[in-house]
């Protein structure tokens, strides 16, 4: 316990140390693939000097099914060197699926809550352009979706 209580200090102390300014706002969107979802519209904005809040909405529509996904998580933001910066975050979020056309003939669809995780690296240009790379582990609570998801994605972003 006492190791884990001097880590949370050192993090805290790095944090501080290596805070910086980020984007007050960026938009684009957050390439990835979780049940479905490969695109998803994403905002940043930003809440003090080393955190920030991302709102990401997915829309899908196939043949016989369509769905939405809508994702809050809150992230603490460190520099790594120059202008690549790590980051970690919490959150989650709800969505919603309808199948149509089921062999069955029931329709199934569901909507769902989950809670997530993040934790990705992210390089700003020099012209208001962000890249992102990261990993969101997403625990869902529903009938189909009652399972642990990873979501890697790809974030291009306007930052402005």
């Amino acid at each position: 316990m006492k190791k884990l209580f001097l880590v949370a200090i050192a993090l805290i102390g790095f944090a501080i140390v290596n805070a910086q300014d980020i984007s007050e706002n960026a938009i684009g969107l957050r390439l990835g693939d979780s049940d479905g979802f490969g695109a998803e519209v994403s905002y940043q904005r930003a809440l003090g000097d080393n955190n920030r809040v991302e709102i990401d909405l997915g829309l899908r529509s196939g043949n016989g099914y369509d769905g939405f996904k809508l994702a809050g998580i809150y992230q603490w933001v460190w520099q790594l060197d120059g202008a690549f910066n790590w980051y970690a975050g919490a959150g989650g979020g709800l969505g919603s699926y309808s199948f149509d056309n089921v062999p069955s003939g029931v329709d199934d669809s569901e909507t769902f809550f989950f809670v997530a995780g993040d934790i990705g690296i992210e390089y700003n240009f020099d012209f208001p352009l962000q890249l992102s790379l990261d990993a969101r582990p997403e625990l869902g609570f529903g009938d189909y979706r009652d399972d642990l998801d990873f979501d890697i994605a790809l974030g291009v972003r306007y930052r402005f």
